[in-house]
């Protein structure tokens, strides 16, 4: 069995996996990470091998001392279901990377465009030969409504809406058309770019504010928050010794 982990800014995901199928999934703050992983090992003893895909500051590894298990950290020299062609591979995020291997795997020689709306925003594009070119990254919904506050004398720290009402009337929807409207509008438009380049292309939309986009985006693809785990699971398993 294989265990995946996926280690964010402030949640993360782990799944059991026997050989491609999943048979367990959890996600939680970060904070809980240790405990529930103790508990996947303790009651899973047929786990043989682990892949961690780790963007925070958390450092699990010792949790797997002394255990008879393959342990994996996510990198890009390993081996990937796709062809990284990107200037600088040492510095490509291993969500990226996660992501880009589930894009493959669920939709193989596909043109698909990786939304991953998180702490940060990514948006990459992998090509039908299975050719990863990178994107962009941008702030995230809760990161931009906190530096027009923290950054700011007046403005206040909204919480997130999908009210958007442009032009706004008061400062209010004027702060939430910004934010809102204005991460519609930045994704749309490198969409409606490679739109232009390729065709047939797969837009797929994941994260934890992946949900909340979905109401103003309209979205080919909707991934569940198990999509990065699959993506995981098909790394291991081309790595597996």
């Amino acid at each position: 069995m294989n265990l995946v982990i996926d280690i964010g800014n402030n949640y993360f995901k782990l799944g059991i996996f026997d050989n491609s199928k999943l048979i367990h999934n959890i996600s939680n703050e970060n904070n809980e990470i240790e405990n529930e992983i103790l508990k996947v090992i303790s009651n899973y003893k047929l786990v043989s091998h682990v892949l961690i895909s780790n963007v925070s500051s958390y450092n699990i590894n010792s949790l797997f001392e002394k255990k008879d298990l393959k342990i994996y950290d996510l990198k890009y020299t390993l081996n990937l279901p796709f062809t990284i062609s990107y200037k600088t591979p040492q510095t490509l995020g291993n969500d990226r990377i996660a992501l880009a291997a589930a894009a493959t795997v669920l939709y193989p020689n596909s043109n698909n465009i990786i939304i991953d709306a998180g702490t940060c925003i990514t948006i990459d594009f992998l090509n039908d030969k299975n050719i990863f070119f990178g994107g962009s990254i941008s702030p995230g919904i809760q990161m931009r409504y906190q530096s027009l506050n923290s950054q700011t004398a007046k403005l206040p720290l909204l919480n997130k809406s999908s009210e958007i009402h442009f032009p706004g009337n008061s400062t209010e929807n004027s702060i939430h058309s910004g934010v809102i409207g204005g991460i519609c509008h930045e994704i749309m438009g490198f969409v409606k770019q490679i739109n232009s380049d390729y065709k047939e292309v797969n837009v797929i939309l994941t994260g934890g504010d992946a949900k909340f986009l979905s109401k103003t985006l309209k979205i080919t693809i909707f991934a569940n928050q198990i999509f990065i785990l699959e993506g995981l699971n098909s790394i291991l398993n081309l790595n597996k010794q």
